[in-house]
């Protein structure tokens, strides 16, 4: 987001031997188009410009594209189906009249692709795109009360493209729910990949002024800020085509058409929701009448009826965001509602100062209520109060001149509504808001490193100091973070604070304008080394009894003596109880057999959570494992050239006529390799990484 992640260039001077090192940069991410010839044999041997991990597609005409890519093992992927994407920006420097734009593909490491096209299609271009996968990110506490949100900063933006200034939209409707029509496999380090891939697509192939989206969401449940300026401002994406104004879109990270979200992404997209639109007053079981901008689906002016939480596919005409996905919508948005409460509905202000004003409101549940007016001199010029879930109070204002500020209260529990009224002097504003600290809580085992990022708004330049004292008291500084002037708007800074002894902290953070009063915000910082180096000895088990890999050590060391929970997840659910109890100081070694209560666990990938609870919290460790019992499939196809086909990868082993070979092969259709007389028995078997043994296939 242009100019809210960066410092001016004498502060960023300053503080660039603070910084620590970025996730990833623009440098690890590229992006080359080709023209594609049309033709049969043109569109099955594209010219491509080398390895690449993401391809989309642009086509001209009404008839559609489809694709699919060769790994460097020379494997071949199914044929996909390119989907259309939203169309052009509202506020873009280039559109592409007659032309879609398709979604971006995550593919994995290729170097080939194929194209076969059905009806009308008299264009078509390719964009190949190359994402380096770096470390996993962080993910921070956006602003107060929002959902761990990985910042742009955290998965490399590249500010250098984005020229134009978002466009804030004065209000917010609804939410636009959509899916990137990408691969659902990928690690974390590869989801923040395809996050930049989408950014170059959407600003340098598409030509929109930023990514789409206003966030996006991975499998593993971690949620990607989007678009620049668009955290808790109403920014305008482009997302939706003729629904962009107003609207929020969240991207899930993968294809649900034919497949469900895991359980980590539907959770984050309910946390995202409920914190997004209750600062908008939006109630997520509402309707709305939107009147659409114009695209294929709705023309423009059209009145349109939508759920306050919608699918891509009720504005536009595409599958997004999946028949999965959009199947689930009313139950996602039934635990929005559920989620926060309780909450502020849809208020409204109408007439003028001096008249009558009335106010109208819902509240979630029954509540005390109050309306507050106050002038410019803080003076209060009104004032009602009430109780119950609907609020509905029309002022007299006859004599109240200039400006005045009305809020809305439903007490502390809930978030309030705010306004103004009238002309005049300006009402008073904060010097710094919007202050937040990620992570506030710094271990050895902090996910994406151990750097402390700090950001706040400045409404008028001042000067501003970040000060780090004991949380017990004491009125000298540990250390001074910055001392400088800054402009007003947006300001980061970050510092590695690991060094710090175990304890609790605090920011005093203090901005004094010019010929103003000093105002200072205090955050709190914890910093726990109690827990630290969690390793797995096995990050693939297999518990079957055979003797190979049945089990998995997890190892960590502890600072000194506390209650430890270890336990086994997957999808966020814990399925197996490794620990419970105190541990002493020092290194720790917990052996697993890979059951639950004497039953294995289903094949597939967990997480082992190693959870210390001391007076300043609770730290948690993460490893990753995959558990496998079940042996790959092999089947013999031709016997005469030796063509099998395999379920997984794995070491083939095969005797032919006596004679014993041995290859690893990938998954899928495969020939081996034999020069010897013509078979007369053959003997066939796999075995997998985990050592998982398949059944023999034999001919005749």
């Amino acid at each position: 987001m242009r100019g809210q992640f960066a410092m001016k260039r004498f502060l960023a001077a300053c503080l660039i031997a603070l910084a620590a090192p970025a996730a990833a940069s623009a440098a690890d991410v590229s992006m080359t188009v080709r023209d594609v010839p049309l033709g049969s044999r043109s569109l099955q041997a594209a010219a491509t410009p080398g390895p690449f991990d993401m391809l989309a597609v642009h086509w001209r005409g009404s008839g559609t594209v489809s694709f699919r890519t060769q790994s460097a093992h020379g494997v071949w992927t199914s044929w996909q189906d390119a989907d259309a994407d939203t169309g052009p920006d509202p506020d873009s420097t280039e559109a592409h009249p007659g032309w879609h734009d398709g979604s971006l593909a995550w593919v994995g490491g290729s170097v080939r692709a194929a194209f076969r096209t059905q009806g009308n299609v008299t264009g078509l271009k390719a964009y190949y795109v190359s994402s380096k996968p770096g470390r996993t990110p962080h993910r921070g506490l956006a602003i107060a009360g929002s959902p761990a949100i990985v910042a742009r900063t955290e998965w490399a933006a590249d500010t250098k493209i984005v020229t134009v200034k978002p466009v804030i939209s004065p209000t917010l409707q609804l939410a636009i729910i959509h899916h990137t029509a990408s691969t659902n496999a990928y690690t974390p380090a590869q989801a923040a990949a395809i996050v930049r891939g989408i950014q170059l697509y959407h600003v340098q192939g598409n030509h929109w002024n930023d990514i789409g989206y206003n966030f996006l969401i991975d499998r593993y449940g971690t949620i990607y800020e989007g678009r620049g300026g668009g955290i808790d401002q109403n920014v305008v994406g482009a997302h939706s085509l003729g629904f962009n104004d107003g609207t929020v879109g969240i991207a899930l990270i993968g294809d649900f058409q034919n497949a469900q979200p895991t359980d980590a992404m539907q959770q984050a997209l309910v946390k995202l929701l409920a914190w997004r639109l209750d600062i908008a007053h939006v109630d997520p079981l509402s309707k709305v009448t939107y009147v659409s901008g114009g695209n294929l689906k709705f023309k423009k002016g059209t009145k349109v009826t939508l759920n306050a939480i919608s699918g891509h596919t009720d504005t536009y005409l595409t599958d997004c965001p999946g028949t999965d996905v959009e199947s689930r919508l009313p139950t996602i948005a039934a635990a929005v509602a559920a989620t926060g409460l309780p909450k502020l509905y849809a208020p409204t202000v109408k007439g003028k100062l001096g008249g009558a004003v009335r106010f109208q409101a819902t509240l979630s549940s029954p509540l005390p209520w109050t309306i507050t007016m106050t002038n410019t001199a803080g003076t209060v010029v009104g004032h009602a109060a009430g109780t119950g879930s609907t609020i509905d109070w029309t002022w007299d204002s006859t004599g109240v001149t200039g400006k005045v500020s009305w809020v809305i209260d439903g007490g502390p529990s809930l978030k309030n509504a705010t306004g103004t009224l009238g002309s005049g002097s300006a009402a008073p504003v904060e010097v710094i808001s919007g202050t937040s600290i990620a992570p506030s809580t710094i271990t050895p085992v902090t996910p994406g490193g151990t750097a402390t990022i700090v950001q706040f708004t400045l409404s008028v330049p001042a000067s501003v100091t970040a000060l780090l004292y004991p949380s017990s008291g004491g009125t000298k500084p540990l250390l001074t973070l910055l001392s400088a002037s800054l402009p007003a708007g947006p300001q980061i800074y970050q510092r590695d604070l690991s060094s710090l002894p175990t304890g609790a902290y605090k920011l005093v953070l203090t901005a004094t304008p010019v010929g103003g009063v000093p105002v200072s915000l205090t955050q709190a910082i914890v910093v726990d080394k109690t827990i630290s180096t969690l390793g797995v000895s096995a990050p693939l088990i297999s518990p079957n009894g055979d003797g190979y890999l049945d089990s998995t050590q997890f190892t960590f060391s502890l600072e000194r003596t506390v209650p430890i929970q270890v336990t086994i997840q997957r999808g966020g659910a814990i399925v197996a109880t490794v620990y419970t109890g105190e541990l002493g100081p020092g290194p720790q070694a917990l052996v697993w057999l890979g059951t639950a209560n004497g039953a294995v666990l289903p094949d597939g990938e967990y997480q082992v959570v190693v959870t210390e609870i001391d007076p300043l919290g609770s730290v948690s460790a993460i490893g990753t494992f995959t558990s496998d019992t079940t042996g790959p499939t092999l089947t013999l196809v031709d016997p005469a050239t030796l063509t099998f086909t395999l379920s997984e990868p794995a070491s083939v082993t095969v005797v032919v006529n006596g004679q014993t070979l041995v290859q690893s092969e990938l998954a899928g259709t495969f020939r081996f390799p034999y020069s010897g007389a013509p078979p007369i028995s053959i003997s066939a078997s796999a075995r997998d990484a985990a050592g998982n043994t398949g059944a023999t296939v034999t001919s005749p």
